[in-house]
């Protein structure tokens, strides 16, 4: 490595690292509070913001769709990639390459689960449809879904029920749903003799629904039928452990609330459906019991997975639950003062066993769309609008990084286009 690249490499890991030692001290600060005292505590929440780089000029309130990675994971990314540079084939392969076994046991840790059960993917879409696909289903068999589920997973089993002849069985359900036990029973109550293989949302990337998986897993496994997770929005986002939930299959996109590199991800398999499930692209009959059969995609850049260890120890020191009761502290700021206006109405629950940091703010009377592109167009204040078949209106998502200016300004804007509606 020359002088020139070995100083600027540096001189950003200190910047990095000092920073990581700011959030850890104000972690450990934090120590004999409450999660719930912390969340509003804005001085321990501006030394997280610090270690941030977002552009200030505008309101990001659409992290359900990507998150911005902290500086330490950034510095480290950057760091792999221009070692990279230096030889792939060795500094790459054989040096980089290798460290992915540290990343796997660093998700296991936090996940509570086996390293052999984690495949490191590039997000939950890759991971969900490796045991989407690779799960054998006959003509006429059904899989029971909601009809609030991911696009891209329902259009799987579409694409499975034009190709196979399989039947797909979509549930639908009140936003927000009466309690837990509702959303149980509309499972229970779908199932039938020839249901072979569910899937359900951790928590919906629509209204931030969580739903009771691991009632659900129970049901599920007394009947024989394996059960897909979605947990694309959930990890790192609120405090569970993937063992907890029983589940045979948990697919996840780590740039979203973990604040990892985008394009990395993780999948993880019950030790024992490794070997009855296919991977997505092909793998050799040796590793037929090898979780690392679903990672084969040819060709692709250690930096973003090795990263994934630097932003796991970010969200270690800002601690699970401080940051879900940040998520839900921030959330109800701008949904309880929004409630009050007639022309709004949120349409996630506030119970906090079945939400956290996703709120769903929607209209009646007032056009959505024209809400969305206003708050864009004239306030740089970015939303994810949502439509649905039963709904229409913003997913607002705000993140660890958010000020409570940023949500007030969101509020009092929508606040001030809704006057001329």
């Amino acid at each position: 490595m020359n002088r020139r690249l070995f100083f600027q490499l540096a001189a950003g890991t200190a910047a990095a690292t000092a920073t990581i030692d700011r959030v850890a001290a104000a972690g450990r600060s934090a120590k004999d509070h409450t999660p719930e005292e912390v969340a509003a505590d804005e001085d321990f929440w501006t030394e997280v913001r610090s270690a941030f780089t977002i552009d200030r000029n505008i309101v990001n309130l659409n992290n359900g769709h990507v998150s911005p990675a902290p500086r330490v994971v950034q510095e480290a990314m950057r760091r792999y990639l221009e070692y990279s540079d230096m030889g792939p084939w060795h500094t790459m392969i054989n040096v980089l390459e290798r460290q992915v076994e540290t990343v796997r046991r660093r998700i296991a840790q936090t996940a509570g689960c086996d390293p052999e059960e984690i495949a490191i993917t590039r997000n939950a879409s890759e991971s969900l449809e490796n045991a989407q696909y690779g799960i054998d289903l006959k003509r006429g068999d059904e899989v029971l879904t909601t009809n609030q589920d991911y696009p891209r997973m329902l259009n799987t089993f579409r694409q499975r029920e034009r190709r196979e002849g399989i039947v797909l069985k979509t549930i639908s359900f009140p936003v927000p749903p009466p309690s837990m036990d509702d959303l149980y029973r509309r499972f229970e109550q779908a199932v039938t003799p020839r249901t072979r293989l569910i899937l359900v949302c951790h928590i919906t990337n629509r209204t931030g629904q969580i739903f009771p998986v691991k009632r659900i897993c129970e049901m599920a496994h007394a009947r024989n039928i394996p059960v897909i997770v979605d947990g694309a929005h959930a990890f790192n986002h609120f405090p569970f452990k993937i063992s907890d939930l029983d589940c045979d299959y948990y697919g996840v996109s780590l740039h979203k609330w973990t604040c990892a590199p985008v394009g990395t991800g993780f999948l993880y398999v019950r030790k024992s459906r490794i070997a009855g499930t296919w991977s997505l692209m092909a793998s050799t009959d040796k590793q037929v019991d090898d979780i690392r059969k679903f990672e084969e995609i040819g060709t692709h850049p250690a930096a973003n997975h090795d990263a994934i260890s630097e932003a796991l120890i970010f969200n270690e020191n800002i601690g699970i639950d401080r940051k879900a009761a940040r998520l839900r502290y921030l959330r109800d700021r701008w949904a309880h003062r929004l409630a009050r206006n007639p022309k709004c109405k949120t349409l996630h629950s506030e119970d906090p066993a079945q939400s956290c940091g996703i709120g769903f703010l929607s209209f009646p009377g007032a056009d959505a769309q024209k809400i969305h592109d206003a708050l864009w167009n004239k306030y740089s204040i970015l939303t994810a609008l949502v439509g649905h078949e039963e709904y229409t209106g913003l997913r607002i998502t705000p993140h660890v990084y958010s000020t409570l200016a940023d949500i007030d300004y969101f509020a009092g804007m929508v606040e001030k286009e809704l006057k001329s509606v």
